[in-house]
């Protein structure tokens, strides 16, 4: 690997079972504003925060006169630099803090940095090393409030981060969403010893017990009697023991359960109580598989006796103890379940790791105050949860305990739940979960490492004057190929695997390598395309009857979504025919009845009175929102109904942006009165929803799309097309009438439906009803998701 030869050639060369050169983990020093360090018994955990200047798309007005020709372009488009705000977090093996020290010290240019924050047992034993290394005075800070800090930040921040294990289920992991409410909580930090915390708010907190019997006496007891002083190592036996050879079971002892007390039979009754009568020498393996059991037992019943004389049903579990150890997991799981009959959920964390190293950070910016913004993980540059098990990807486990990333991006927005969600605590975007439903992710990650050279294609496309364009583009294509590798070895590595998510890391990797916009050509092509036939479309509607009409423009809005780049099966025909056009994606829809029909429910709801205000949560540029959408809105406009359409934030695939859509919305209002009404009268409006992603999280919203939906009273949210209502919301639940509107662009997806391609999804609902119907409702529902297994 040429990096890592250029790496074992530096100065201050790393070990060689290190696969990651040092100036990719340790990115953007050279930006570096401000460090804190969090130092265990055999871990170092450093943070620091970084300014990342990378290229945004930006769309221009340009100054049309009514001299100019009718083809000139509408807007311009720009690649620009920008500067955002990055958050790194590393975590290595203490043995390497000498020499990652001294990287980080010959890699810092200009820092303002004076002192670097410090918790953990390690911070005073390093003080004197880490100031001699990087000129910074050492700053401790209290441990177990950098504790709760960095917990409460990864809870609030990182969707999925929070999962239960349960063994020998479809899926290991299953993934908590991110709830509005994270407080109250118990934390059960397992170090050397136990500590328990009870946290209320973001600066209420109370240690409320603990325990001396924690990772320590694990690792201490186990070296003892297995001569093995590595923790890891100590782990490794454990998971290849036999703790039934040495503990003692209730079936031992009985013969059998003990039903009157509700023992089961294979319930360890005593920890190694066979060791006292059987005259035999015991395996390491079985000796610290029995050890582990003992002390992740007795750590979950003392989480359950807090959690229960707390009243708390959220317990959270982290600490070096942890490691993310299938053993530990699932006996701590398995206590909390027994002793509380599943009353109590026991939590743990994809990055419980850096919980203390997050606190100390934000201890020391409190002038830029995190927690005024949202933060979202940047998926191109962490590297994941490792799997759980030893035997799967054995070497990139062994690298995890040398190197592991995460890296965090601050978001332009504050980005909250949707007011109409019907409950935002059990809201989850996604229809299908990939990580339990092993053909749906077998054949998106083909589709997604098939789809590679298209977009690669695209890329460099889109910057044809930057020679260099090619090179970015290869590299993006290997790492977007890694992650694909990853993902399949290790579903679970970024939490629950979606397409939302494969998408998302598609675009993480793309403005990795400084491609925002590879659709910048394509959308402004369709635009200028589509805008040519506004009026026409829109004066042949009006010649119709009104129930004619209706249906053609609902018949228009599905039309238009048929043309998204990014489903294959349209890119292959919109490249190989250019005479492709609207009137031909109506011809390719399917007849009426739809896969899922509810027009006419739709169709009876119009003939009463108009909706207040809708929300109209719209997807691609070109025929889809000038030929498909704007009269669909322009309808709703007469009917008078308000209107607020919410775009994307940025850029992804061909979707519109909100910059695209005021210009293309006011060329519009130019040539229609309805439109250009609705805009100056503010009936219309245009909000961005704060994503980049082709599909849409109701859960994480721009603040202020969330404030103009509350203050105009909206009872009719739309969402269209098939990765914002099929692939994500197609059973969220709202508390207003919904409508959710896509086109089956994938013939995989539409065979699992039940369907064929170009099939239709026209869905309508209304809120919850009454209890008696509400049961029928969801009988209806579970029917739904069983068409989405396997």
């Amino acid at each position: 690997m040429a990096e890592l030869d250029r790496v074992e050639k530096s100065s201050h060369s790393l070990d060689k079972s290190i696969t990651l050169p040092p100036d990719e983990i340790f990115r953007n020093l050279e930006n570096a504003k401000r460090f804190a360090i969090d130092i265990g018994g055999s871990l170092t955990k450093l943070a620091y925060y970084s300014t990342v200047q990378h290229k945004v798309a930006k769309v221009r007005s340009f100054d049309h006169t009514a001299k100019e020709a009718a083809s000139d372009e509408l807007y311009e488009i720009s690649v620009q630099e920008e500067i955002t705000a990055r958050l790194h977090f590393i975590k290595f093996e203490n043995a390497y803090i000498e020499t990652c020290l001294d990287f980080i010290k010959d890699h810092l240019v200009n820092t303002d940095t004076k002192l670097i924050k410090a918790t953990g047992g390690g911070a005073h034993k390093f003080k004197d090393l880490i100031e001699k290394k990087l000129g910074l005075k050492v700053d401790k800070e209290d441990e177990m409030t950098c504790l709760i800090r960095g917990c409460n930040f990864v809870l609030r921040n990182i969707p999925h981060e929070a999962f239960i294990y349960t063994k020998h289920a479809d899926s290991e992991f299953r993934f908590q969403n991110t709830h509005p409410d994270i407080f109250p909580y118990l934390l059960v930090n397992i170090g050397s010893g136990v500590s328990i915390i009870k946290v209320e708010s973001e600066d209420k907190f109370e240690r409320i017990g603990g325990s001396s019997i924690g990772g320590g006496t694990f690792w201490g007891l186990g070296a003892l009697l297995t001569k093995t002083k590595r923790f890891d190592e100590l782990l490794q036996l454990a998971s290849k023991g036999q703790h039934t050879n040495l503990d003692m079971l209730v079936k031992d002892i009985y013969g059998g359960s003990y039903g009157t007390l509700g023992l089961t039979g294979d319930l360890i009754a005593s920890s190694f109580g066979k060791s006292a009568t059987t005259d035999k020498e015991f395996s390491k393996e079985d000796i610290a598989k029995s050890l582990l059991h003992m002390i992740s037992n007795d750590i979950g019943q003392l989480a359950c006796l807090y959690a229960r004389l707390h009243r708390l049903t959220r317990v959270y579990f982290g600490g070096f103890f942890i490691r993310g150890h299938p053993v530990t997991m699932h006996t701590i799981t398995y206590s909390i379940n027994f002793f509380t009959k599943g009353e109590v959920q026991a939590l743990f964390l994809r990055h419980e790791g850096y919980l203390g190293a997050i606190g100390a950070f934000l201890k020391g910016a409190e002038e830029d105050n995190p927690n005024q913004y949202s933060w979202g993980e940047n998926y191109a540059g962490s590297s994941g949860l490792m799997s759980a098990s030893p035997d799967v990807n054995p070497m990139q486990r062994a690298r995890s305990g040398t190197f592991d990333m995460l890296e965090m991006d601050r978001l332009e927005r504050k980005l909250v739940n949707l007011p109409l969600l019907e409950d935002p605590s059990s809201y989850v975007p996604d229809t299908v979960d990939l990580t339990v439903d092993p053909l749906a992710r077998e054949y998106w990650l083909f589709c997604f490492e098939d789809a590679l050279d298209g977009v690669v294609k695209r890329a460099v496309a889109s910057q044809p004057d930057l020679p260099e364009a090619v090179e970015r583009a290869e590299k993006f294509r290997q790492k977007y190929r890694h992650k694909l590798q990853t993902l399949r070895q290790q579903p679970f590595a970024y939490g629950s695997l979606t397409v939302r998510s494969l998408l998302d890391t598609r675009e993480h990797c793309l403005n990795e390598f400084n491609f925002p916009d590879p659709y910048s050509k394509i959308k402004q092509r369709e635009n200028d395309a589509a805008l040519r036939c506004y009026q026409k479309a829109v004066a042949a509607l009006d010649l119709l009857g009104w129930e004619e009409k209706q249906f053609a423009l609902v018949r228009g809005v599905l039309a238009g979504n048929v043309f998204d780049w990014g489903a294959k099966a349209v890119s292959d025909v919109l490249e190989t025919d250019p005479e492709f056009g609207f009137e031909q994606a109506k011809q390719k829809l399917e007849e009426r009845p739809w896969l899922v029909d509810s027009y006419d429910q739709w169709l009876q709801r119009l003939k009463g009175p108009p909706h207040k205000c809708a929300v109209f949560f719209v997807d691609n540029s070109g025929m889809d929102i000038i030929l498909g959408v704007m009269p669909f809105v322009r309808e709703l406009l007469r009917r008078g109904t308000e209107v607020v359409l919410a775009s994307n934030s940025s850029p992804a695939l061909n979707d519109v942006t909100n910059g695209e859509l005021q210009i293309l919305a006011e060329t519009i209002a130019a040539m229609d009165p309805i439109i250009q009404a609705g805009l100056k009268e503010d009936r219309l409006v245009l909000v961005q929803t704060g994503s980049s992603s082709p599909c849409l999280d109701l859960g994480r919203l721009d603040k202020m799309l969330t404030i103009v939906v509350r203050e105009r009273k909206a009872d009719l949210v739309v969402i269209e097309g098939m990765g914002r209502a099929i692939h994500t919301n197609y059973f969220a639940r709202l508390s207003c009438e919904s409508l959710k509107m896509a086109v089956i662009k994938n013939p995989w997806l539409a065979d699992r439906l039940g369907g064929k391609l170009f099939s239709v999804v026209f869905k309508y609902e209304l809120p919850t009803p009454p209890p008696a119907a509400a049961a029928a409702m969801k009988e209806e529902e579970e029917e739904e998701k069983a068409v989405f297994s396997p």
